[in-house]
């Protein structure tokens, strides 16, 4: 809608009084005031047909202060649960929090002197992830013990870990491993009975390891991509066997903890970044301590050199 007005020079002209006494540039002036209202409201309701509005409704926008304010605030919150899960649990300082998983994994490998005979072909043995964060892995074989305690340490101080599992040792309480699975950690195999496996047939291999993937996959719905030979010893019919099972990585590992002291593969006797490190479901009957002291130990000590302990899949 377009508005023509006369410009000042012609309205001066056409002024003249009325009967009334009132100017006919005054009444010309008022009446043009109710006729351009009149046009505007006519025009508003003719275009109102041309408008299109956003279709359905449209949602409000947090400020980005605010919601910067409310991202520090979960941070803060996360921080003080964590720092008082760590004086609960008698902890020396408060864990690191792993750095996010990279968004390309890293390509895993056989570790030089781990490989077998077409190698290319099969699951990898190995031993860190290659990375340069400061993070460990924490992985944990059998499944011998069953500590309340120790499911309630890791959950509370949020401490990422991945399990091998043998049926001979969970049989007796598949639930307690539920629960774990339950609480995001994820359930591999370690074989049906914990054998020696190079002592064995090509067939009597894949039993076990086919038959721990089974185990699983009924009980907890998920077969493992991972499996673990036990003692770490393994030929290349372990890992044909295990590719067939569905297999895909054949991770072991560079130091193992106990609860009173550590063992080390490398000669330095020293921690390094992506490395797996190994320990046990054990308690008291063999070991001078539990599990939350042995997970006490792991964490003081590599909090202390600055590790972070990250999850092992988030890298696969």
């Amino acid at each position: 809608m377009r508005l023509v007005v006369q410009n000042d020079k012609s309205r001066a002209r056409g002024v003249s009084r009325t009967a009334s006494g009132t100017s006919s540039g005054t009444w010309a002036r008022g009446g043009l005031a109710v006729l351009l209202v009149a046009a505007l409201a006519s025009g508003c309701a003719q275009d109102t047909a041309e408008v299109r509005g956003a279709p359905g409704p449209q949602p409000l926008q947090a400020p980005p202060a605010r919601a910067l304010d409310t991202y520090a605030s979960r941070l803060h919150a996360a921080q003080a649960a964590r720092t008082a899960a760590a004086e609960r649990w008698n902890l020396g300082q408060v864990p690191l929090t792993a750095p996010p998983p990279p968004a390309k994994k890293p390509e895993i490998t056989a570790r030089e002197g781990f490989e077998v005979d077409g190698q290319e072909d099969l699951p990898p043995v190995f031993t860190t992830v290659p990375t340069k964060e400061r993070i460990l892995f924490l992985t944990i074989d059998d499944g011998a013990e069953k500590d309340p305690a120790f499911l309630r340490m890791m959950s509370e101080l949020k401490i990422p870990y991945t399990v091998f599992l043998t049926d001979d040792e969970i049989k007796d309480d598949y639930g307690y491993f539920e629960e774990m699975q339950d609480r995001g950690v994820t359930l591999n195999s370690h074989t049906l009975s914990h054998p020696y496996l190079p002592a064995l047939s090509y067939a009597q291999q894949k039993h076990e390891i086919c038959g721990m993937q089974e185990v699983i996959e009924k009980r907890y719905g998920k077969r493992p991509a991972l499996f673990r030979p036990p003692f770490g010893n393994y030929n290349r019919d372990t890992l044909r066997a295990a590719k067939s099972c569905g297999v895909k990585y054949a991770p072991i590992w560079n130091e193992e903890v106990y609860v009173d002291h550590w063992e080390y593969r490398e000669w330095d006797r020293d921690l390094h970044p992506g490395d797996i490190v190994l320990t046990h479901f054990r308690g008291r009957d063999d070991w001078d301590g539990t599990m939350t002291d042995m997970v006490r130990r792991f964490l003081d000590r590599v909090t202390a050199e600055g590790y972070a302990v990250a999850r092992l899949e988030d890298y696969l």
